[in-house]
């Protein structure tokens, strides 16, 4: 993948990834709360999130013992999953570190678990070759200098949320900075600097210039989210595939229900077919999926949430071909439903059931060499078709009319295999619907 070129830009580990896990966690997971919002009283876009008071948020920090979390099993998940790459919360909103950073109190260390859970998550995913990124939002709902949220500060709205002086701005920024500084410098290589938490402050403020200047200069080849004002190696639409492929690079993050952070409340979960589904409209649109796992209390994974990444392991056991390492596929005139390309190979996601036959429009039909079920590796007959006068070209553009039997049909997503040759195959086109080649 190194010798090509995406966008204009030399291609990296993240063009083709397809697929990672997105962990969002704090301590508040012991209350079954979502991340952080439930403390500002929740907010639109996430409808079952609860309204507690800031107290009430954090007072389970001093409580935070996951005595069953167990990273490397959740690393092993993730690698059978077809991931390759994580972004895990380092600190959200509510502020509650978890590393060890020496410039708060209020952090993962100072709980009876006492363990760095940022170390944890980059040993054991890297250990399982996945690509590391950390997550860190820019604001900070503790803080004192930010300075913190409280009840008398409610409901939250942009534009009427308490104002830093200059002093506390210079003390917030020197901690920001540390904080990721701490990030950049002790847990080896980083991937990727996932921001969010930007829309609290103009971008001047941020001084993002020099949070950027300072990631790539401890982490040279680090890839920063959009998130950042004014800086972004790619652009990150939340719970929304793009229906059009974005320019650049790109990345869909989603969660299995509609909740961030572990949440009882939250009976939406999405079904196994449906999260797969997304994963192939994802890339088939040239785009990554960073799809949310949320730890409970104790660490364990909620339950549907491991049926999920069960069933995409057992999925992409079969069909990763089509999803690593891959560009988008064809137009959607071309085809009704995603696909994917990888040199001379096209695959077709049968995201519905076909009725009789599957068509691929706008394709040069006499370089149509084979057509297979990706995961039965099960040769499928085919016929093309072209217009009258086309037929007496050499290599004429036109219709693939592919015979879907039953039984060839996968239970979650179908993945069709087209092979097209490099110049044109001694082949016959029908100017009309006729028998299978």
């Amino acid at each position: 993948m190194t010798d090509r070129l995406v966008n204009g830009k030399q291609a990296c580990w993240f063009d083709g990834a397809g697929f990672g896990m997105f962990i969002h966690w704090d301590h508040a997971s012991q209350q079954g709360l979502e991340i952080s919002w439930p403390m500002v009283g929740g907010v639109w876009s996430l409808p079952y999130g609860q309204s507690v008071t800031p107290a009430q948020y954090q007072s389970s920090a001093d409580t935070f013992n996951p005595q069953t979390w167990d990273a490397a099993d959740l690393a092993r998940r993730a690698r059978a999953a077809g991931m390759r790459y994580v972004v895990f919360t380092a600190r959200h909103h509510a502020g509650y570190a978890m590393w060890d950073t020496a410039l708060a109190d209020f952090k993962v260390t100072r709980s009876p678990y006492g363990t760095d859970i940022v170390r944890s998550v980059v040993d054991a995913f890297r250990a399982e070759g996945l690509k590391i990124g950390i997550y860190y939002s820019l604001s900070d709902w503790h803080h004192p200098d930010y300075p913190p949220l409280t009840e008398a500060d409610l409901p939250y709205r942009l534009g009427t949320l308490p104002q830093p002086t200059p002093d506390q701005a210079d003390r917030y920024r020197a901690y920001l900075m540390g904080q990721l500084r701490e990030l950049m410098t002790e847990y080896g290589r980083i991937d990727i600097a996932w921001f969010d938490g930007q829309w609290e402050r103009a971008a001047e403020w941020w001084r993002a210039d020099e949070i950027a200047a300072l990631l790539r200069e401890l982490q040279p080849g680090i890839l920063i989210n959009d998130r950042l004002p004014g800086q972004g190696d790619y652009i990150t639409p939340e719970q929304f595939v793009p229906a059009t492929t974005p320019d650049g690079r790109w990345e869909s993050c989603e969660t299995m229900n509609q909740s961030w952070g572990w949440n009882p409340s939250d009976p939406d979960i999405k079904s196994a077919r449906s999260l797969i589904t997304t994963l192939c409209e994802t890339v088939g649109r040239g785009g990554n999926l960073l799809l949310n796992v949320s730890p409970r209390g104790d660490g364990s994974l909620p339950p549907e949430q491991i049926e999920r990444l069960d069933a995409f392991a057992e999925w992409m056991a079969r069909h990763a071909r089509a999803i690593h390492d891959v560009g988008a596929g064809l137009q959607p005139w071309q085809f009704y439903g995603p696909s994917t390309r990888q040199g001379n190979f096209v695959h077709l996601f049968l995201v519905l059931r076909p009725q009789e036959s599957v068509t691929v429009r706008g394709v040069h039909v006499r370089r149509v060499r084979d057509v297979q079920v990706m995961a039965k590796d099960r040769q499928l007959p085919f016929a093309t078709r072209a217009g009258v006068l086309e037929q007496l070209m050499a290599d004429p553009e036109g219709e693939l009319i592919i015979t879907v039997p039953g039984d060839a049909l996968d239970p979650m997503v179908t993945v069709i295999t087209v092979e097209f040759a490099d110049t044109p195959l001694d082949r016959p086109v029908l100017g009309r619907w006729g028998p299978a080649v």
